[in-house]
């Protein structure tokens, strides 16, 4: 009996070390950057109402659980995301070109999902577009067009 005890709390020790490596791992990722090809493409879409519209319809559907409807990072699913969703409001995202946002949202890293099989590439320009839109008041957008 002790021989089997000893080897249950040998297995729960190796399974909370993994579980506090792969933490520790997750928490210390490197920043994500989309390669330089990518950042360097042009939006090809030019926002207008409708686009903007249809692109807000599948925020909310797809983009709000873990960014949020004003695209803060706060949606219901980000408490428990390792890394947080991103700020779409954010200066930092600002500075990002649309083609690295396209990117992004294309290939998806965890948590984050791809996109690219999801949604059209129309779909996804217009997404980058609306998510434009959120930026706060002031904060200048690094749009490539």
């Amino acid at each position: 009996m002790k021989t089997r005890t000893s080897k249950l709390l040998l297995v729960l020790v190796v399974f909370a070390a993994m579980f506090i490596t792969l933490s520790a791992h997750a928490q210390t990722r490197a920043p994500w950057v989309a390669p330089a090809a990518a950042q360097s493409v042009s939006n090809p879409v030019t926002p207008d109402a409708t686009s903007l519209k249809a692109a807000k319809a599948l925020y909310i559907a797809n983009c709000s659980p873990c960014h949020g409807e004003k695209g803060k990072g706060d949606g219901p699913a980000a408490a428990a995301l390792n890394p947080k969703p991103a700020d779409h409001t954010s200066a930092a995202l600002a500075k990002e070109t649309d083609g690295s946002l396209f990117w992004k949202m294309s290939e998806g890293r965890s948590p984050m999902p791809t996109y690219k099989t999801t949604f059209t590439p129309t779909q996804r320009w217009e997404l980058v577009n609306y998510i434009r839109s959120l930026a706060k008041p002031g904060v200048k957008a690094n749009q490539s067009r």
